[in-house]
């Protein structure tokens, strides 16, 4: 049995953040007949394809009520939104994912001792609040090791590299002395992505399972198929649909993992780590939009819409790369292109690392 409200074409989707993650989501829910309001604290992306927006402070409890009162349903584009935000918005709409989802992924500390409750293996890791502790959990796991901020660190940031005979306290101040985590290098063969949603009454439905490959910590490319076996492909999705259901999930939810390979008897074995778990859509999804029978981000609005969830069935081998910064100056050349399928975010200033659009290619199968 279904839960909460389901939406019809001619409601109001709430999406806070005003990102290209927001855009995609918009124009997604607009193919639906669904109108979308995005709430941000400056204009973005998103601006460009909603139907109502409102500019206020994520922490600005009016303006989030007043938001939410105009929607039949409120999702997000990032999930670095206050916990008092969520639920303002929660006491006015409904919100999907749910406040708990965020509340586990927001915080990397969190987030890992949740996925050990769920039996689910992760990279050693280790709390950081100090200098002293830093040293100690660097004794612990050996160097180099990776400190990251438990909270709001993304595409790299937030993050550094200790090695033998730096000082723990340089380090910790080089990501703002906050509370972190230590994590042990983990050799891992590749990185997927699991890209899955979870609708209403607890139906799931998973994409292919996508390999990435990073630039400078930022998302570069994402292959889909990955070049993994059955064995590991199944027992990712498992691993996607088990956190789904712990956490009532609702909506696309994005597992990213490494894929370490382990010596077996007269076999090669591909255990998995979950690195960390995305409550929305996400980057490595991206290629879905040209190269799936549904796209993740019409998928997402199915889902929390409370609608029957779309076929993930693929249309043939993708790459989908990021255009980051100044690359973007290259859109004549991507539209000569033959198969390449171009999406540029709007953004108006292309810094170094930026992520200005993406293409896709597609080999059709067969």
């Amino acid at each position: 049995m279904s839960r909460g409200p389901q939406l019809v074409p001619g409601d109001t989707i709430g999406v806070v953040g005003a990102g290209q993650l927001g855009r995609m989501l918009a124009l997604a829910a607009a193919r639906l007949g669904l109108r979308t309001h995005v709430f941000a604290p400056e204009s973005g992306p998103a601006f460009d394809v909603c139907a109502e927006r409102t500019i206020a402070g994520y922490e600005d409890a009016s303006a989030l009520a007043a938001f939410a009162a105009k929607c039949a349903v409120v999702t997000y584009e990032f999930e670095n939104i206050p916990a008092a935000s969520a639920e303002v918005l929660a006491a006015a709409a409904p919100v999907r994912p749910g406040p708990r989802a965020l509340a586990v992924s927001q915080d990397r500390l969190t987030e890992k001792r949740f996925l050990q409750s769920l039996g689910i293996r992760t990279a050693p890791f280790y709390q950081v609040d100090d200098a002293r502790s830093l040293a100690q959990a660097q004794t612990e796991l050996g160097s180099p090791a990776i400190l990251k901020t438990r909270r709001f660190g993304y595409d790299g940031k937030g993050q550094a590299t200790i090695r033998e005979g730096d000082d723990p306290a340089a380090v910790l101040h080089g990501i703002g002395d906050r509370p972190a985590i230590l994590e042990g290098r983990v050799p891992f063969s590749r990185e997927i992505s699991v890209v899955a949603a979870r609708g209403l009454s607890g139906e799931f439905a998973a994409f292919d399972i996508c390999e990435n490959e990073h630039d400078n910590h930022i998302l570069a490319r994402t292959r889909a198929p990955a070049r993994i076996g059955a064995a590991a492909a199944r027992r990712s999705v498992e691993i996607a649909r088990t956190i789904g259901d712990a956490l009532d999930y609702v909506g696309v939810l994005t597992v990213e993992l490494f894929v370490v390979e382990e010596p077996g008897e007269g076999e090669t074995i591909e255990s998995l780590l979950v690195n960390e778990i995305a409550p929305r859509v996400h980057n490595s999804g991206h290629w879905t939009i040209d190269a799936a029978l549904t796209s993740q981000f019409e998928q997402h609005v199915r889902a929390i819409c409370g609608w029957p969830l779309g076929s993930t069935g693929r249309l043939g081998e993708v790459e989908m790369r990021n255009i980051l910064g100044s690359d973007a100056q290259n859109w004549r050349e991507l539209l000569h292109e033959p198969g390449a399928c171009l999406h540029l975010y709007g953004k108006r200033e292309a810094r170094a690392g930026r992520k200005m659009g993406h293409v896709t290619r597609v080999k059709p199968a067969g």
